[in-house]
C-alpha cells in the first residue's frame, strides 16, 4: 500500500509540475488539461480541476526540495492535503506524518489529533520525566513518545464535579477513546489492580502493558494539584509492579502521574528524588469525540488478544 502511495504521490508531483510551468495561463489550462486526462484515463479517479489545484499546490510546496521526506512520499494524497491544509510549519507536518506511519492513523484520526494539539502537548511533556536518568536511552526515546501534557481524555456524560472514582469509571466505560489517547501499544490490563504484601492490599488505579516498550505501566489518577507525596505513592506501586509481576523479558515498570493541574518546578525538584521512571502530567475532560474516529479504533477484545499473542512471543525469545 506504501509503495502504491509513493508512486501515486510522485506522480501527482510531476502533475504539479506541469501544471505551475503554465500558471501564466491561469484555470484555463487546468481545465484543458483535465479534461485530456480524464478522456486519456477515463478509468482513473484524481484528474478533477480541483484535484489539479491541489497537485500544483503540492508541487510548489516542496519543489525545492532535493528529495520529498519519505513519510510524506508514503501516506495517501488525501493525508498530504490535510497536513498541507491544516500544518504550515515543515518539521512539525513531517513529525505527523511519521506519527501517521507508526500508528496507521487514517485520515479522521489525523485530523482529531492534529485538532487535539498532539504535537504540542507531546513536546511540552517531555521535561515533565526522569525517564532520560532512569531509562536507557532506547527506552527514554520511546516512552518520551508516551507523554503528552495535557492529556485530553474524550469522556461523554461525566459531570462537571466528577471525583476520581468517577473518572476512572469513565475511562472505563470508554476504554477505546482513552487508548486512542494515550496512543499505540497501550494495552489495557485491570483497574483497581491489587497487589499485597503479607499484611496490606494496595490498589493501583489502572495498569497498562505497552507493546513496544515491553513494560507495565502504572497510571495513578489524581483529581487535584499536583503535590510532591504523589510521586512517592506512585514509586512504590511502580516498585512493587516490578517486584511482583514484571516477567524477565519485561523492561522496567514506568510510572504515569496524571493530576488535575501541576507546578512544574515542584514536579521537576519530586521528579530528581525519585529512583525509578514516571512522567508527571495534567489532563482535561472533554465530552465528545467523532464517531468516526471510534470506529477506527480496535475493539477492547482485539486488544487483549494482540497483548496475549506478545507476551507468549516474548516468552518464546527467552526459552
Amino acid at each position: 500500500m506504501q509503495h502504491a502511495n509513493s508512486e501515486l504521490i510522485m506522480l501527482y508531483f510531476r502533475l504539479g509540475k506541469i501544471i505551475s510551468e503554465n500558471a501564466r495561463y491561469g484555470n484555463h489550462f487546468i481545465k484543458i488539461f483535465s479534461t485530456s486526462l480524464r478522456l486519456e484515463f477515463p478509468n482513473t479517479d484524481g484528474f478533477s480541476e480541483r484535484n489539479l489545484s491541489r497537485m500544483k499546490k503540492f508541487y510548489e510546496e516542496y519543489k525545492n526540495l532535493s528529495n520529498l521526506p519519505t513519510a510524506l512520499a508514503k501516506l495517501p494524497w488525501s493525508h498530504n492535503m490535510l497536513l498541507l491544509e491544516k500544518i504550515k510549519d515543515f518539521e512539525i507536518r513531517k513529525w505527523y506524518a511519521n506519527k501517521c506511519l507508526e500508528n496507521g492513523w487514517s485520515h479522521t484520526v489525523l485530523e482529531h489529533q492534529i485538532d487535539s494539539g498532539i504535537y504540542e502537548r507531546q513536546v511540552l511533556a517531555e521535561k515533565l520525566t526522569n525517564f532520560n536518568e532512569k531509562l536507557s536511552i532506547t527506552q527514554s526515546e520511546l516512552a518520551r513518545d508516551v507523554m503528552k501534557d495535557p492529556y485530553i481524555f474524550e469522556l461523554e456524560g461525566i459531570k462537571d464535579d466528577y471525583i476520581e472514582k468517577d473518572i476512572e469509571n469513565a475511562m472505563l466505560e470508554k476504554i477505546k477513546n482513552v487508548l486512542l489517547e494515550l496512543g499505540k501499544g497501550f494495552s489495557f490490563v485491570g483497574s483497581q489492580y491489587k497487589i499485597s504484601t503479607k499484611s496490606q492490599d494496595y490498589y493501583i488505579d489502572l495498569l497498562f502493558y505497552h507493546l513496544e516498550l515491553r513494560c507495565y505501566i502504572v497510571v495513578e489518577l489524581k483529581n487535584t494539584e499536583f503535590k510532591p507525596e504523589y510521586t512517592g505513592q506512585l514509586s512504590f506501586y511502580v516498585t512493587a509492579v516490578d517486584e511482583i509481576i514484571k516477567k524477565e523479558y519485561d523492561n522496567q515498570t514506568i510510572g504515569l502521574l496524571l493530576c488535575k493541574g501541576k507546578d512544574k518546578l515542584s514536579v521537576e525538584w519530586s521528579l530528581k528524588s525519585t529512583n525509578v521512571p514516571i512522567g508527571v502530567s495534567s489532563y482535561r475532560i472533554a465530552k465528545t469525540l467523532p464517531k468516526e474516529v471510534l470506529e477506527k479504533l480496535p475493539t477492547e477484545e482485539e486488544l487483549n488478544m494482540y497483548i496475549t499473542e506478545e507476551s507468549q512471543m516474548g516468552e518464546n525469545d527467552n526459552n
